[in-house]
């Protein structure tokens, strides 16, 4: 025999009533934070590498230029990460190139993102001069990016500044082209053409109504070009075209192939750190991008 459920008073299903639209925002809440978990990861990560780059000097067990052990000593103890060909403590070295390397990236994309902004808002603002710009964007875009990149750095000398300075110049173009089809759509704004109509300056309407739409935009870019900038750095550095004073995590790569840690079981401490070092770096910085994406673009938002 089944025991019936007796009916809900009002009183009680009022009660229950608000419960459930108590409930809600909470809800929301939670849906609104599990759909941003790509930004957090990142923006975890990425923190947790700033803020060993600031305190690198409290961290670092060793100054990172000094011989503090036997040459190729395993990891213990004393050396969490072991020690290179001539004795320096590998850990220390990868937290004082942990600041090298996010300082190449984050100016180098500054440079980038200067370039390429301006280039893009006067290309879709002023029509025939962005016609100019853009062909030349084009050439940079056409380049082999790679060998031009080498060929540049080995020509220009082994300098960090170098460095920077030959990625962002050679970076540019592909923001310039975003930040410029977002210009167009906003030029043709009815609040672009009133401005324009009651005898706005070029001057007041780029500053103060285009400059302000297209920033995030930028910041976007922003982010993508500082992780393509790091993955770059390494890179010339790994081929042994980058500061070889300075301790960056490619440097670090270039002299383990160098002294042949490739080959033996020194890899294991010496190869794979700086290399997942770099991993973390990218992935990051493109949690945070992919984030960004879906901030900026409204068919992406919406789809979530």
């Amino acid at each position: 025999m089944s025991a019936t459920v007796p009916p809900l008073s009002q009183s009680q299903q009022h009660t229950a009533g608000s419960i459930r639209l108590l409930a809600r925002p909470s809800l929301r809440r939670f849906r609104l934070t599990t759909s941003n978990v790509t930004a957090v990861i990142g923006t975890l990560l990425i923190a947790g590498l700033v803020l060993t780059a600031i305190f690198a000097d409290v961290l670092s067990p060793y100054p990172p230029a000094e011989r503090v052990g036997r040459p190729f000593a395993r990891p213990s103890a004393e050396h969490l990460l072991g020690t290179n060909d001539i004795g320096q403590d590998i850990l220390s070295e990868l937290i004082y190139g942990t600041r090298i390397s996010l300082t190449v990236g984050v100016t180098a994309a500054l440079v980038t993102i200067t370039i390429g902004t301006a280039v893009g808002v006067l290309a879709g603002y002023y029509r025939r001069l962005g016609s100019i710009l853009m062909r030349l964007a084009d050439i940079v875009l056409v380049l082999p990016f790679l060998p031009l990149l080498i060929m540049l750095a080995a020509y220009l000398g082994r300098s960090l500044w170098n460095t920077v300075i030959i990625i962002g110049l050679l970076s540019w173009a592909g923001t310039a082209r975003i930040i410029r089809s977002q210009v167009l759509t906003i030029v043709n704004q009815d609040y672009i053409l009133a401005a324009q109509g009651i005898g706005a300056t070029h001057r007041h309407i780029l500053y103060h109504h285009i400059l302000p739409q297209v920033l995030l935009l930028a910041t976007g870019q922003f982010v993508q070009a500082t992780n393509a900038a790091i993955l770059l750095e390494a890179a010339l550095s790994f081929l042994g075209l980058g500061d070889p004073i300075q301790k960056s995590w490619g440097t670090v790569l270039y002299w383990a192939q160098v002294r042949g840690a490739f080959l033996t079981p020194a890899w294991l401490w010496w190869v794979l750190p700086p290399g997942l070092l770099i991993a973390l770096a990218s992935l990051g910085f493109a949690l945070i991008g992919f984030a960004l994406e879906q901030v900026i673009n409204p068919r992406l938002r919406h789809n979530r």
